[in-house]
């Protein structure tokens, strides 16, 4: 059994490899060679968008949402605080592998030295000892490796249950979830575990900014064009891009995620 087990993971793991490849081919080749029109936003299939916007927006207000707070309101903020801070050691692995695929060797070193301080000092990634002794978080993704590689950022897309994306996010998000060191260096329940702490830690995010996101989600004349611009312009901001979107300058620049209290 043990021996069929392996034969089945190790096929099952060649076929995901095959898939990413295809993936990413696809995304290179054709997906991301779009560019902005005029307007900096291309959104060729805005009416489909507008549908899955719709679908976003009701299962954030009748399920999301509410989940969201009473987890901020009930879970204690410590323990909040610990789901969030293992989920990010457990990115740490990918983040790794992104930096070295985008030649940004000292932020692979700086993150490379944050998971063996926080899976030691900081108990399993229990509490953040890299960045209490100096070691600044360097995340990152695949659509920023994509964009590193030349990649263009392709069609706007709004994804169900997820939300905002451009064809070469969404091409990273896949190859992310695909390809995630994890999923192949701990055993299958652990993995599933990760991913449940990785949710919760999203549900943390929603619940601490819910007026923001909801201000932009319920209160804007055209919520799915306010958020197709400030998702636009915060990833490109993020990438550091100019942004064609918005002409205003740095200092002017909007994150709705961004933390109030953040000093």
């Amino acid at each position: 059994m043990g021996l069929k087990n392996s034969l089945m993971t190790a096929g099952t793991t060649a076929d995901q490899l095959r898939f990413v490849v295809a993936v990413v081919g696809v995304c290179l080749l054709a997906g991301c060679a779009g560019g902005p029109g005029p307007d900096g936003i291309n959104d060729p299939f805005e009416p489909a968008n507008r549908k899955v916007h719709a679908f976003n927006t009701g299962l954030d207000r009748v399920l999301v949402g509410p989940v969201a707070k009473g987890y901020v309101g009930i879970v204690p903020e410590p323990a909040q605080q610990v789901v969030a801070n293992v989920a990010n050691t457990l990115d740490l692995p990918g983040d790794i592998v992104n930096n070295i695929l985008q030649a940004r060797i000292d932020d692979a070193a700086t993150n490379t030295l944050r998971l063996g301080v926080n899976l030691t000092m900081g108990v399993a990634g229990i509490f953040d000892a890299a960045t209490a002794i100096g070691l600044p978080s360097q995340p990152t993704d695949f659509g920023e490796t994509l964009h590193v590689w030349g990649a263009g950022e392709g069609a706007y897309l709004e994804i169900p249950f997820s939300g905002p994306s451009t064809v070469r996010d969404a091409t990273g998000t896949a190859v992310d979830l695909l390809a995630n060191p994890v999923r192949f260096i701990v055993p299958e329940r652990e993995a599933m575990a990760a991913s449940v702490l990785k949710l919760l830690s999203r549900l943390r995010d929603r619940g601490r900014f819910s007026n923001t996101v909801e201000s932009i989600l319920y209160d804007s004349a055209d919520s799915y064009a306010q958020s197709r611009l400030l998702f636009l312009q915060n990833r490109r901001f993020a990438l550091g891009q100019s942004d064609p979107v918005d002409t205003t300058t740095d200092d002017d620049f909007i994150d709705p995620y961004e933390d109030p209290y953040a000093q």
